[in-house]
């Protein structure tokens, strides 16, 4: 492998930015290609960050020949597309999260990685925060005692747009896929699947959800009670309690630079990181660890995980009543037993 990990990137909103930004932190790595709808944008971010080449599609990054690996940060419409043209071509992929639409979606991402031997992950950088690994271990070595309950919310006050990446059905808006799904992958990464979900939203003109409301049961008597919202600031914090204490998660919580552990009679105690960057350093080196060591999926941000995940937000999805123009290519076909969203089994 090239002693540097060569990006591409496809799409040039926001999130490109920030980790384009972020990638300049680490000296191992830098971004050789950019590619963008509208060839101009490219053109500019390319400028902005000193990119070679800038392409008019996010196919012709993931043909690049120097690209060891591409970040998609495009809507979550075309994640699946996106993706699956990478992976096709033999280039990695770190997908921005939620991996895809649906459950389905990323179950054939998964299957062809698996069959053309391509490193592809989810995006979910919280799960690759240092902090992030201390609590589940502290979690796992008893630090709590037996885990009772997560509580935790994601949210902002999103000027409203019917038709932008946000609140349009076409391209998979609404609060769950964009930060409801980090409270669902905390408590994944805390609790594993849960045995039931319970789901109620407020949804918006245009008929995703604006803010969502889950309650996820576990067998081993744990509970999470999970907010994202597109309509309003919530405090974008975590608690997280077992028997003989509670981890407090200050805002915000994915990207946490500090923890406090209290226990009952005792002071707290503080666990702390200078973080490098926001945080998108820790799964960029994450997706470099893997691919020079040959791996297809990390550790730290599974493919089970990912579908596991996905798994509830359609059976969150299903209670709601939000759907999406990518579901109707499933309809067809049965839902695994595995699914979440037999949600009361």
């Amino acid at each position: 492998m090239h002693p540097r990990i060569r990006w591409g990137i496809a799409a040039t909103g926001n999130i490109a930015n920030v980790f384009a930004r972020e990638l300049a932190l680490l000296p191992d790595h830098e971004v050789v290609a950019v590619g963008s709808r509208n060839l101009d944008r490219a053109r500019a971010f390319a400028q902005e960050w000193g990119v070679r080449r800038a392409y008019g599609s996010y196919s012709e990054v993931a043909d690049d020949p120097e690209v060891d690996v591409l970040y998609i940060a495009t809507p979550h419409s075309d994640h699946l597309a996106t993706a699956r043209h990478a992976i096709e071509s033999g280039t990695a992929v770190l997908c921005e999260k939620a991996l895809t639409v649906n459950a389905h979606e990323a179950r054939e991402l998964v299957a062809l990685a698996r069959e053309r031997q391509v490193f592809l992950m989810e995006a979910m950088w919280m799960r690759c925060n240092p902090l992030h690994l201390r609590l589940r271990e502290l979690l796992a070595g008893g630090a709590l005692g037996e885990p009772r309950s997560l509580n935790a919310t994601l949210g902002f006050l999103a000027d409203y747009d019917p038709t932008g990446r946000l609140f349009a059905p076409d391209l998979a808006g609404g609060a769950l896929l964009d930060v409801g799904v980090y409270p669902v992958s905390l408590a994944h990464h805390l609790f594993g699947a849960p045995a039931t979900v319970q789901a109620t939203a407020t949804l918006t003109s245009s008929g995703v959800d604006g803010t969502v409301g889950m309650l996820l049961g576990y067998d081993t008597g744990a509970v999470a009670t999970l907010t994202g919202s597109l309509t309003g600031p919530l405090p974008n914090a975590a608690y997280v309690s077992g028997t003989e204490g509670w981890v407090e998660l200050p805002p915000d919580f994915q990207a946490v630079d500090r923890l406090l552990v209290h226990r009952p009679g005792k002071d707290p105690e503080e666990y702390a990181v200078e973080l490098l960057g926001v945080g998108y350093t820790y799964e960029a080196a994450e997706v470099a660890r893997c691919l020079r060591a040959g791996l297809l999926e990390s550790p730290l941000v599974s493919w089970a995980d990912s579908i596991a995940v996905m798994e509830v937000l359609d059976a969150v999805r299903a209670q709601i009543g939000v759907r999406y123009p990518n579901d109707a290519a499933y309809d067809d076909l049965a839902t695994p037993a595995s699914d979440a969203s037999d949600s009361q089994r």
